[in-house]
């Protein structure tokens, strides 16, 4: 398999790719204290704002949209920008999508995030979907709805869609990274991996200290080639703890 990167905050990130090894990001990964897992194609098999498009009829013309920032060629806040103008969700369409649609995780994380905290590692959700809808997922898992980073919907007193929080980091490019940064200052981590599917995983690290692509439910060639360790099931990564 191709494979991610081993991040040394140190190093320029030009270096990674010739100095790092699938084996030290797997070396990083059986010693991890944190993981970090993105949430829309990897721990869920969908993308949740398509999904909550489709269930608003608006489906195509946001899954064009989000398939073109997840190649990384549109700015993240670009790109949410344009598919809230599109969808414009009421807080009544998102308390019934969350209620019909419940989360399809993919096959494995529930058993990759248990052993994870057997181990008494750190696990969290970081995100560019939102809160209300994230939430069942974080529940599911057993994760403190604290270790969910996710962008918040704003509502008007009649249920209408308001905007976005645009002080949570996660709203624009380059917000992963920042959040992860945020999290290995404030906790101490010493391993802490962060596990996608997208451009914007990809770009967390650094200053996350290694990398896992993350292909079971999407394919990013972006992603494939960039990743010094790229699997296709969370089997993978449970066997190799």
């Amino acid at each position: 398999m191709t494979g991610g990167q081993v991040c040394d905050n140190n190093l320029h990130i030009a270096e990674y790719s010739t100095m790092a090894s699938k084996e030290e990001v797997m070396n990083i990964w059986k010693s991890c204290d944190c993981v970090c897992f993105d949430v829309d194609s990897t721990v869920c098999q969908d993308e949740g704002i398509d999904e909550l498009a489709f269930y608003m009829g608006k489906g195509e013309e946001v899954a064009n949209l989000t398939k073109v920032a997840m190649q990384g060629s549109m700015t993240y806040q670009e790109s949410i920008s344009k598919r809230l103008k599109i969808l414009q969700p009421s807080q009544k369409d998102i308390v019934e999508f969350v209620t019909k649609r419940p989360p399809r995780l993919t096959p494995g994380i529930q058993e990759l995030v248990q052993k994870l905290q057997d181990r008494n590692v750190d696990v969290y959700l970081i995100s560019g979907g939102f809160v209300s809808i994230i939430t069942p997922v974080a529940n599911e898992l057993k994760i403190p709805l604290t270790n969910l980073i996710a962008n918040k919907l704003f509502f008007y007193h009649d249920g209408g869609y308001a905007g976005i929080d645009t002080s949570v980091p996660v709203c624009r490019s380059g917000g992963k990274p920042e959040v992860i940064g945020q999290l290995i200052q404030k906790k101490g981590y010493k391993n802490l991996v962060h596990v996608g599917d997208g451009a914007t995983d990809m770009e967390a690290c650094p200053p996350a200290h290694a990398f896992i692509g993350f292909g079971g439910n999407q394919v990013r060639d972006k992603v494939r080639s960039g990743s010094k360790w790229f699997v296709m099931d969370f089997q993978e990564m449970i066997d190799s703890l």
